[in-house]
């Protein structure tokens, strides 16, 4: 007799015999196959995972990725951390086509930040707990590798605290090619300048037929993926992403999901390698490039708690997946928590580039840990390296 796991908590299942026709039952079959190897912390091929994606239940995903949750975090506390993300600047010369915030240059609203407006938003930022900061912003031309260590060296003199979780691969192949350096070298000279993790941003999705839509001005997946190769050679701390819900397949999301495992595979032993794994769902609120292609956000909340228990199933090397509450709101982020995820994310005290297309989910400190509390977690505040606080 064929069983299935059915999900009826948090903690525990049930399981039920299996009827049906012939091909349901090879359905199901199949997918036993997988939901034990997975459960086994094997490897998934892109196939399986292309299978569980399209084919699996979600309660069984839901059901195998708390499982996993709970091999790689044991317990039931759920993470979240305090942090500010300032623009750098808004001038970009990649014009991605879901960017509604980068400006060209000579437009009348384009910014580069002074250190005056650092300082304050740093005070601020200080005043309500948090001390990273998280420095993104547009390609400017005219900035280069000394503008970024002035920038963190200036910061760290005037906080040395201050945690600077800080531009991305695109910048860095940016400033690579304009310095006529190496990816080790930019991030090597960074990071005695005073960065101190480096975020996932502009991976998208990591297909290049993709990419030369959404993003052709912008790194390229070997490029994306060899910076962050350099990253974790370096025992720079790093973080994943995935912007889904536009013009990829599923297909395109697993071998995302797949070559972010091998590279993490490739890390030597004891670096930090990709800390977590962020998916977060295209935000299409004014994307006017985009939508003059017909394209809008394929967003559900089913599809978003599909791809975070996936993720936690096909990425057995990486610990830490996190719900972007950001972009689905309160309670798709408690249920992620059912579904893989681990982390809530950050309070976010300043964001610009995704709530420009939409994304307007904000919440304060007392209202993070009261989400997560309400989920059925204990709520523990953390840092970039998902070390635990005492505060």
């Amino acid at each position: 007799m064929l069983y299935l796991c059915r999900r009826h908590s948090r903690t525990a299942g049930t399981l039920e015999p299996i009827t049906g026709n012939s091909n349901n039952q090879l359905i199901i079959m199949n997918l036993q196959d997988i939901y034990k190897k997975a459960l086994g912390l094997d490897s998934l091929t892109a196939r399986e995972g292309v299978e569980l994606y399209t084919m699996a239940p979600v309660d069984e995903l839901m059901f195998v990725a708390n499982e996993l949750r709970q091999r790689h975090n044991p317990g039931n506390v759920a993470g979240w951390m305090i942090d500010r993300n300032v623009n750098i600047t808004n001038l970009c010369f990649s014009q991605c086509t879901f960017c509604n915030f980068c400006r060209k240059k000579g437009a009348q609203d384009s910014y580069t930040t002074t250190i005056e407006e650092y300082i304050r938003k740093i005070d601020e930022l200080y005043s309500l707990g948090g001390d990273q900061l998280l420095l993104q912003g547009g390609m400017n031309p005219e900035l280069g590798l000394v503008f970024y260590k002035d920038l963190f060296s200036n910061l760290k003199s005037l906080y040395p605290t201050l945690k600077l979780h800080s531009l991305g691969p695109p910048e860095i192949v940016f400033l690579a090619e304009k310095e006529r350096l190496s990816y080790h070298e930019v991030l090597s000279q960074l990071m005695a300048s005073g960065l101190d993790s480096l975020p996932g941003a502009g991976a998208e999705i990591l297909s290049d037929r993709v990419r030369k839509i959404v993003s052709p001005a912008k790194a390229t997946t070997s490029e994306w993926l060899g910076v962050m190769k350099a990253a974790h050679l370096l025992n720079l701390p790093t973080s994943a992403t995935m912007m889904y819900g536009h013009i990829e397949t599923v297909e395109e999301r697993v071998e995302h999901l797949i070559l972010l495992r091998e590279l993490q595979d490739n890390k030597p032993v004891n670096h930090y390698g990709f800390v977590t794994f962020v998916p977060w769902p295209f935000q299409d609120e004014g994307t006017v490039l985009l939508q003059k292609k017909g394209v809008k956000s394929s967003y559900s909340a089913t599809d978003y708690i599909r791809i975070i228990a996936v993720s936690r199933i096909m990425l057995n090397n990486i610990k830490n997946i996190q719900a972007s509450i950001l972009t689905v709101g309160k309670d798709v982020g408690m249920l992620s928590l059912h579904a893989g995820a681990n982390d809530l994310g950050s309070i976010m005290i300043e964001e610009n580039v995704v709530s420009a297309a939409g994304g307007g989910n904000k919440f304060s400190a007392s209202e993070m840990q009261s989400i997560i509390r309400e989920a059925g977690f204990v709520p523990s505040r953390r840092n970039q390296k998902y070390e635990f606080l005492n505060s």
